[in-house]
């Protein structure tokens, strides 16, 4: 079900029937010569969707822009504060937990979101303590990936644009792959940028981690669905009596 295709006079029922908002987050930004600026968004939006399928929830248009901070100089690519986001996200909560949804869920596409769903997901916590609030990113990815993947990780949290983000895209949204134009960058990445601000634009010039080429649609099903079962097992065995 989508939120914005519902009218007023109906909604309320249906809310009271469901209880569950899923909100896609996403992000607009570089993802190399084979992937769209909107690949997070997309990703988001899909998995959001096979979410809500499964737990009877309302997809809640995209929150399409995202902190990229680390991207934010390659061309195409729009940054926002975490401030801005974690804003946005505690009046959306507010504003949903006023209309009678229960549960909150945060369907991330891109990880650089992570600090600002976290912070508003307490914020929420504190003002609206009835309602659960969830902020997911591909529960259980890491060993999924781990084994399916035929090369080795530029590096041991991001995945970007590589072997595996190109594989969710070619399961989620095929539509939007040129895998014509896939290419393979393995930079080194300093073991600095885990600890100082580093822009990508000092390590790579394509935003590509890895060997997109060698992403399949096939890796990219076993991956999310995983991490789809992980979401739906979450939110049904944490429902609060």
């Amino acid at each position: 079900m989508y939120l914005q295709h519902e009218n007023s006079y109906e909604i309320k029922e249906k809310i009271d029937e469901s209880e569950i908002a899923i909100l896609p987050v996403g992000a607009v930004e570089a993802h190399g010569p084979h992937l769209p600026l909107g690949t997070d968004n997309l990703l988001a939006e899909r998995l959001a969707e096979k979410l809500a399928e499964r737990v009877n929830g309302f997809v809640l248009p995209t929150l399409s822009y995202g902190q990229v901070w680390s991207l934010r100089n390659f061309p195409g690519s729009i940054n926002i504060s975490n401030e801005s986001m974690i804003g946005f996200l505690v009046d959306i909560g507010k504003s949903l937990h006023n209309q009678g949804f229960t549960t909150f869920a945060m369907v991330n596409g891109h990880l650089g979101n992570g600090t600002a769903l976290k912070e508003a997901a307490r914020v929420l916590y504190e003002t609206c303590p009835e309602m659960r609030v969830f902020y997911f990113f591909y529960p259980g990815m890491s060993k999924a990936a781990e084994e399916v993947r035929e090369t080795k990780s530029s590096h041991n949290t991001y995945f970007h644009a590589c072997e595996i983000e190109t594989s969710y895209m070619l399961y989620l949204a095929p539509e939007y792959v040129d895998m014509d134009k896939a290419i393979t960058e393995a930079p080194v990445i300093p073991d600095s940028a885990d600890v100082t601000p580093t822009p990508w634009e000092e390590f790579t010039e394509t935003a590509v981690l890895g060997d997109a080429r060698l992403a399949t649609k096939e890796k990219g099903e076993y991956i999310v669905e995983i991490a789809l079962k992980n979401m739906v097992n979450i939110l049904i065995n944490s429902r609060k009596v």
